[in-house]
């Protein structure tokens, strides 16, 4: 993907400091240590294995989404989806009822040239293993335009897919049909602004919050059935490439993150008492660790003093607020 300035500073000035989060929970946070994945880009608790994440490759590699133990951070199972195209583009990955897993092939770096992109549906596998799975492929159209975009949501209760796209100067949410069709072209409407330029989004499992989150930031909204309401921000950990987010199994751990080799996977409690469960203990890596004394907990406010003013320097435009 192409990077802009801005990213590229973050990167550089947070990647000294930022340290993978691991624990034996998964809603800890953990680093992914599969070598093939290089470039994850999308996140999505499984519905039927506890402690198993689903994440995938952005571009240059294949039909494939990679179940991730959280537990240990290593591949458990590798899909290869069949009955669809070559994946150009996939940045999203999220998953609805009927334990139904949607893969958004619907990133474009060349600005939004695409005449359309692809969402795949799937069956989430009862059984962790390398297999090949059938894929149910969806065209789909912007009704005012193609568009880059790296977020896609689909309702746990109406099973309706949602896309946001990726604007620096702020996006959309694009309301899809409420049934995809697999004979026609799937029309996505714009329905709400969204105050970021946003890199990944996930719907709470209750249906009552939306989080997005970007380079340097986030929002959570109350999502209302797609009519969103803003709430507040999210307190996103800092990572050098910060792609991907989605709310833990039970809804009270908010699980974002990142790309590169050995990239990590950080938690931080959600925010406005979501969930279905009250967060544990140990649930949130910013209750573990904020409070810390020593060269560590130093090394964590020096870094955020860093990030703070790079984000004020070459990225203020990328987190606003509005109205």
């Amino acid at each position: 993907m192409r990077r802009p300035f801005a990213v590229l500073a973050g990167i550089l000035l947070m990647g000294a400091f930022a340290a993978p989060a691991s624990a034996a929970d998964g809603d800890e946070g953990f680093t992914i240590k599969d070598p093939r994945i290089t470039e994850s880009s999308g996140l999505a608790a499984s519905h039927l294995h506890p402690g198993i994440y689903w994440t995938h490759n952005d571009s240059n590699d294949g039909p494939y989404i990679y179940a991730v133990d959280s537990s240990s951070g290593k591949t458990v199972a590798r899909i290869t989806l069949s009955g669809v195209g070559s994946p150009r583009d996939v940045e999203a990955i999220s998953i609805g009822p009927d334990n139904q897993i949607y893969v958004g092939d619907i990133g474009d770096n060349l600005g939004g040239k695409w005449p359309y992109v692809w969402i795949y549906q799937l069956p989430e596998p009862k059984k962790l293993v390398d297999q090949t799975i059938r894929a149910t492929q969806y065209v789909v159209k912007y009704s005012d335009g193609a568009r880059n975009a790296e977020s896609l949501v689909v309702d746990p209760k109406t099973g309706r897919a949602y896309i946001i796209d990726k604007n620096e100067d702020g996006g959309h949410l694009y309301e899809g049909p409420a049934k995809l069709s697999a004979s026609g072209t799937n029309i996505f409407k714009p329905i709400a602004a969204v105050d970021l330029w946003v890199t990944d989004a996930a719907i709470s499992p209750d249906d009552e919050q939306l989080a997005v989150r970007g380079y340097f930031g986030g929002i959570y909204y109350d999502w209302n059935g797609g009519r969103i309401k803003r709430k507040g921000r999210l307190n996103v950990p800092l990572q050098g490439q910060g792609e991907s987010v989605t709310y833990s199994a039970d809804g009270t751990t908010l699980m974002y993150g990142s790309e590169g080799n050995g990239s990590s996977v950080q938690a931080e409690s959600v925010p406005g008492g979501g969930g279905s469960k009250s967060p544990s203990a140990g649930g949130s890596s910013a209750a573990s660790g904020d409070g810390g004394t020593g060269s560590g907990g130093n090394l964590k406010v020096g870094a955020l003093a860093v990030a703070v003013a790079a984000a004020a320097v070459f990225g203020f435009r990328l987190l606003r607020r509005r109205g």
